[in-house]
């Protein structure tokens, strides 16, 4: 079974439609954490970098989700936010071994944080993926969270218990972030449980 099928089988009966935003710089692995993400039979062997909006179609059960692969080549960023107003949730995809382009990526987070459909939704879940986690030069979650600044405003909050100071500081917005590799799956499965819990809720405020 694959990680899509789990997430599938939590949210089954429980929500319709859940419109997820893949985004980060290019090169970062967004397209192959979303192939490793769909059902063996549905993976393909060869991955190519996304061209402007990718868009991957799962119907399971009484779920439709789509997940759209943005673009992280410069030219293409401003896409994103056409996107920022059906979305569900965001993932957040950062090589944690581009030391020179996390500052780059950091930026294009503060600019996403400041878009106006982005500041409307206070509550809407936002998973970090410090991806190439295997790679001797990598940083670690840990240190990936301090590189983007989660640690400081909006993001102290509401960020997992284990990244803030006070469980009981009140509501910030909700993010977690976890180490990956792409290519294997691990730490997939832990990002996908917790932007599930975390859709579920949405839906039980509403």
């Amino acid at each position: 079974m694959g990680l899509l099928d789990r997430l599938i089988n939590w949210l089954q009966g429980k929500r319709k439609k859940a419109h997820i935003l893949f985004v980060g710089l290019d090169n970062s692995g967004k397209s192959t954490i979303i192939n490793q993400l769909k059902p063996k039979k549905e993976r393909i062997p060869d991955i190519v970098p996304t061209v402007g909006i990718g868009e991957e179609n799962f119907s399971l059960g009484s779920l439709d989700l789509t997940a759209f692969d943005m673009s992280g080549q410069g030219r293409y960023r401003n896409l994103w936010e056409h996107y920022y107003s059906n979305c569900d949730a965001i993932i957040f995809v950062l090589d944690s071994t581009d030391k020179l382009r996390i500052p780059v990526a950091k930026e294009e987070l503060m600019q996403l944080l400041r878009h106006k459909e982005i500041q409307r939704k206070r509550n809407l879940p936002v998973l970090f993926f410090a991806n190439k986690s295997d790679l001797r030069e990598s940083f670690s979650a840990v240190k990936c969270a301090q590189l983007l600044e989660l640690d400081k405003g909006e993001w102290v909050k509401g960020g997992s218990p284990m990244y803030r100071g006070d469980p009981h500081s009140g509501l910030g917005r909700p993010w977690h972030i976890c180490a990956s590799n792409a290519h294997t799956g691990e730490g997939l499965n832990e990002g996908i449980q917790w932007i599930t819990e975390q859709l579920l809720n949405s839906r039980n405020e509403k």
